[in-house]
């Protein structure tokens, strides 16, 4: 059961100490010249070429091969792409927890990107949802997470200094959700399910008053058993299929477990890393379909998607935003 309510945001729930806003308007200016020079330099664009776009991997071999074109998508992904499997691999960072990265090559100003990827099993942790806005600005990063979490990222959407849609925290929902055919929510209720729900879901969950535990987004890029949203599949249906970006996307495996992928240009850790370039919502669509996702959603990405998670030993592997936000999933180790 779960109580109604109207949030209030606007306080800084981890009591950490804030960035000042100065400081993160030159990191925005910096990344935006840094990105400004690159088009210069080379000539990209921000669309997607008109003829077409291609998705490749570099496999264990150290070459890149075509897995995905545009001109051939499929619109339901049945199975995972091998040569995308092949091309991963996977790291125990805890019990329930791996990490690994993929290198893609695109076309335009996604000509090369890393993603960055966790998946973890939900029943062996506790997940929790972390707001923070200060002075009427969202003021949430990954450094705000407590140092017991083992894995932290940006939440959501949000429009101004709110985060977007449908928010449930320890069992109270503090906003309601909003309309939208490509919106989806990470729910886990109180017998610790933990499923994405698709828009035509979310009235019925909300309903049953199980949920402890929900956040919306958009766009929804997986859903069903693997399908691709119609919107997806051809221009002029509402997603813009030029726009190239960061992406954060979260995605549900057949297995239960959940999958986080962030995208990186170039290196997952060059200076130009957390520049605003990278795949087109299609091709991301593509990239979970072929790592294996059932069901996936995008997050808020371009300068505010960040991640990070802990080893064993307490050792911290981050890949922080530009951009702080006002929501922000943690997740902890279950207690015996």
């Amino acid at each position: 059961m779960y109580e109604t309510d109207r949030p209030d945001f606007r306080f800084n729930c981890t009591g950490k100490k804030v960035i000042p806003g100065a400081r993160a308007a030159v990191r925005v200016v910096l990344s935006l010249s840094l990105a400004l020079a690159l088009v210069i330099a080379t000539g990209f664009t921000l669309k997607a070429q008109s003829a077409g776009s291609a998705l490749s991997v570099r496999g264990p071999d150290g070459k890149f091969r075509v897995w995905w074109r545009s001109s051939q998508a499929p619109s339901e992904w049945k199975t995972t792409v091998p040569a995308i499997t092949e091309a991963v691999q996977w790291r125990k960072v805890r019990p329930g927890l791996e990490s690994s990265t993929l290198e893609i090559s695109g076309e335009g100003v996604g000509w090369r990107f890393h993603i960055v990827l966790a998946r973890f099993l939900p029943a062996l942790f506790s997940l929790q949802l972390d707001s923070a806005v200060v002075d009427s600005k969202p003021a949430w990063s990954i450094d705000s997470a407590s140092p017991r979490s083992v894995l932290a990222m940006n939440a959501g959407q949000f429009e101004g200094d709110l985060p977007w849609g449908w928010i449930v925290r320890d069992g109270r929902e503090v906003q309601p959700p909003r309309t939208g055919p490509l919106s989806s929510a990470l729910v886990v209720d109180s017998e610790g399910q933990c499923v994405i729900a698709d828009a035509a879901e979310i009235p019925g969950i909300r309903e049953s008053r199980k949920t402890i535990l929900a956040f919306q987004s958009y766009p929804t890029i997986l859903v069903d058993d693997g399908r691709v949203p119609d919107a997806l599949l051809a221009p002029g249906r509402g997603v813009d299929f030029d726009h190239r970006d960061s992406r954060l996307a979260l995605g549900s495996l057949p297995d239960g477990r959940l999958l986080i992928a962030l995208t990186r240009f170039g290196t997952a850790n060059s200076p130009l890393a957390r520049l605003p370039f990278g795949p087109t919502t299609p091709e991301m669509a593509a990239i979970m379909g072929a790592l294996g996702c059932r069901r996936a959603m995008l997050l808020d990405g371009g300068i505010s998607g960040q991640i990070s998670f802990r080893d064993m030993n307490g050792r911290l592997n981050r890949w922080p935003g530009f951009r702080s936000v006002p929501l922000g999933l943690v997740v902890f180790p279950k207690k015996p």
